[in-house]
């Protein structure tokens, strides 16, 4: 089975579904009741440096990268993240997961003491581009709040652009025109090895 036989999709081949959607550059989401956009804004650039879906005690991290025409840049990510995640102290496995080959890991909560944290890995090739689902808190499990935020991933559109770029470079993220509540009760956001830029400093 593909993958993305029931999306993310790619603008190119996404049949309008009449469902109106938060245009954010690269990722064209579709709202759904009792998820919140949170969008994570650099003071700098302005630009996003962190989209996530939240609900209480769930939620999905999601980047879209440029990729390779050829695809199997999942490969290689999967084997840097196993890296970083064994070298700062966490657990991994790689298992089969709704989108394909993910990472189940315990990684370290970022709060300065030895606790581990759930968290999921899983990544989508398309069209000259790459998206990484970094599911934490109940999510990052087999349940029913991991089935909900997986959907939303699969409602993503992701909109590549026909200019060239370097492969792994994170396509740009801009705040939508009606961003969503961000969340205050998600899951503590655990270290991840494609975080790029400077710390969060504006939640919108």
């Amino acid at each position: 089975m593909d993958p993305r036989e029931n999306g993310p999709w790619d603008v190119s081949e996404f049949e309008d579904d009449g469902v109106e959607r938060l245009d954010l550059g690269a990722l064209r989401i579709a709202p759904a009741e009792g998820i919140d956009v949170q969008v994570q804004v650099d003071e700098q650039s302005g630009k996003v440096a962190q989209l996530s879906f939240t609900m209480k005690g769930a939620a999905v991290q999601v980047q879209p990268y440029a990729a390779p025409r050829s695809g199997g840049i999942w490969d290689d990510v999967r084997g840097q993240i196993k890296q970083s995640i064994n070298s700062n102290g966490g657990l991994v496995e790689e298992a089969e997961g709704p989108f394909g080959v993910e990472l189940r890991a315990q990684v370290p909560s970022g709060d300065g003491s030895k606790a581990l944290q759930p968290a999921r890995f899983c990544g989508v090739e398309g069209p000259r581009w790459f998206l990484r689902a970094v599911f934490l808190g109940s999510a990052a499990r087999a349940s029913a709040d991991a089935e909900t935020l997986e959907a939303m991933v699969r409602n993503l559109v992701v909109v590549r652009g026909t200019e060239a770029m370097p492969v792994g470079a994170p396509l740009s993220l801009a705040v939508p025109q009606a961003p969503g509540e961000g969340a205050a009760d998600g899951p503590p956001t655990p270290p991840s090895p494609f975080e790029r830029g400077p710390e969060i400093t504006e939640t919108r």
